[in-house]
Formats: structure tokens, sequence, C-alpha cells
């Protein structure tokens, strides 16, 4: 039960997705890339071959479980997203895993690094899902680099060449990522070309977004506003459909009567602010006693960015 805690959590609310039941089909910080950016630290193990990690099977039954926990909670779920502590698309089950949770009766999603999309497999596999979110931070090889620290294996233009290939043949929704970072990627020069790229991709959205959660690097910090605008205004002049992602997605983390087991699955792969666990405490009557716990045996840590209070499971190589 408890490792099953780590394959499937939610429901969350989502941004971009309403509430989405988190699909965790990596064990924790496995991944093609080490993002400066990125909310669960530095990658643990940097791959860039595909394994296998969970049975299929065992991932099916986390999420049957959950969403039983939800309807009895009267959580409602709109989305089955992959969303782990890696790279979803290194899991060489990713494929079979869609087409199992398709008999939950759930959309599925897939947000991806796009890193092995170069990979005609990968292609395949995520053509199963209803709903797929590409990451493209910048079309420049040395910011790339810079950015998302890729494996050594990976070549950039072979992953942007798939993503046109995918985009072509894929008949669900398609969405593009682009995380801006204040110095990094956030020049007009830079935007422009991501834009003029994303033409090519014709997403149903583009999404910004800016770091909201605790990075992996502390230099890392958002972009100012006239910044952002200036990106939104290029990607909605030039790609069309374009929204920022840079507001709090709100408190409304579903409680399933295991607040502990809740809040662990939670926060393993999506950091909470303070507001949003008092707001989950308080809905499963818990008080703040069973967070001092949780951070007094190690299961638990506290941070701070932007000025505001995060809490974020422990997870095997991550510093407080």
């Amino acid at each position: 039960m408890q490792d099953n805690i780590m394959k499937a959590f939610g429901p969350v609310p989502s941004r971009r997705l309403g509430r989405s039941l988190g699909v965790n089909n990596i064990p924790p910080k496995i991944c093609t890339y080490s993002c400066v950016y990125c909310q669960l630290g530095r990658t643990i193990g940097m791959v860039s071959e595909r394994g296998s990690f969970y049975k299929p099977e065992e991932i099916l039954e986390a999420v049957e479980a959950r969403i039983a926990k939800a309807e009895k909670a009267n959580e409602s779920i709109d989305y089955l997203a992959f969303v782990p502590d890696g790279e979803p698309t290194i899991d060489i089950n990713l494929g079979r895993e869609v087409d199992l949770l398709k008999t939950c009766g759930f959309k599925i999603a897939v947000i991806t690094n796009s890193s092995l999309i170069w990979r005609e497999d990968v292609r395949d596999e995520l053509q199963k899902a209803d709903w797929v979110s590409l990451k493209i931070d910048s079309l420049r090889d040395d910011v790339w680099c810079s950015c998302n620290r890729p494996h050594r294996a990976l070549r950039f233009k072979a992953i942007l060449d798939g993503m046109l290939a995918f985009a072509k043949m894929y008949e669900g929704t398609l969405t593009t990522e682009t995380m801006l970072v204040k110095d990094l990627n956030d020049g007009e020069g830079q935007v422009r070309e991501i834009a003029d790229f994303l033409v090519k991709l014709k997403p149903a959205k583009a999404y910004l977004s800016v770091p909201t959660r605790p990075p992996a690097e502390t230099w890392v910090k958002q972009p100012n506003e006239e910044s952002v605008n200036r990106a939104y205004q290029i990607f909605s002049n030039v790609v069309g459909q374009a929204e920022c992602l840079i507001g709090y997605e709100g408190d409304a983390f579903a409680s399933t009567g295991n607040v502990e087991e809740d809040l662990l699955s939670i926060t393993a792969v999506h950091p909470m602010r303070e507001e949003a666990v008092r707001a989950l405490l308080a809905r499963a009557r818990g008080d703040w006693s069973i967070i001092d716990k949780l951070i007094a045996q190690g299961r638990l840590i506290e941070t701070e960015y932007e000025g505001k209070r995060f809490y974020a499971r422990r997870l095997s190589g991550r510093c407080a």
C-alpha cells in the first residue's frame, strides 16, 4: 500500500486540466533532464534510454484505488494525468499503461518534456493519449543545455524534428508549455524564436509558465511582469491561442479520508503552499500537528520561495 501511494495521487487542481488524478509511473527523480527550475530538485538518476519501473497492472491497481477513494469522498476527476517524479516517456510500458487506464472511463493526459519524442515508439505511444503537452523552453542549443541540462546523449535537433513529426500525426489535443526564467530565456528574441517554431506545431494552446514553486537552483527567478506580458503578446500574435500559467492553482486538493497519505502522495510531485495544506487539513478535520509530525519524521520538508511557504515530500537525494 505504501508503494501505491507513490503511483497515484490527488485529485489535484490543475490550471490546464481542471481536476486531475495524477499517475506517477516513474520512481523519484529519474529523468532525461535536470531542469534548473524543477520543483522536485536536481535529478538523481540521469538517463537517456527507456526502461521498466512498475508493472502496468500495478499502476492500474493504484489508480483504481485512488478513483474509488475520490468517488467515496465526492471528489470530481476530469483527467488521469501522467505527471510523475521524472519524465513519463522513459517508462517503456507507457503505451500499455495508457491502454489499461482507458478502461477507467476518464480522459488520459501526458505531460512530457519532449526529450524522447525523437523516438518513433514514444510518438506512437503518446498518440494513445487524449491530451499531450510538449515542453519547449528555447530554440537555442546552448540555452537548452543551460536551462534543461539534458543527458549528454540527447540531441536537440532530433528532439525538435520529433516534435514536428508528432504534431503532424497526433489527433488528440496538443498543447505546449514554455517555462520562462529571468535572464535565461525571457528575452524578446528568444521568445519570438519559440513562437515561430510553435506555429509549425499548431498547438490547441501554447502555455507560458514561470516558476511558482521552489526551484532546483536558488538563483532561478521569475521574469518581471513586463517580460511575461511581452512574451504573452508575442505568443498571442504569432501562435494564436496562448495562456499564462502564472497564478496560484488554488487550494482545492482532494481529501480521500487519510490525510497523511493525501499529503505525502500529493507533495511527492506537487509541492503545496501553506494555505493549500491548511485547507486540506480543514476538509479532513485534521490539525497542524500532523504536519509537525511528518516533518519530525523526515517525511515532509518545509521551504520558502517568493515569500511563500511550501511543503514537499522528502525524496531520496532531496535536501531540506
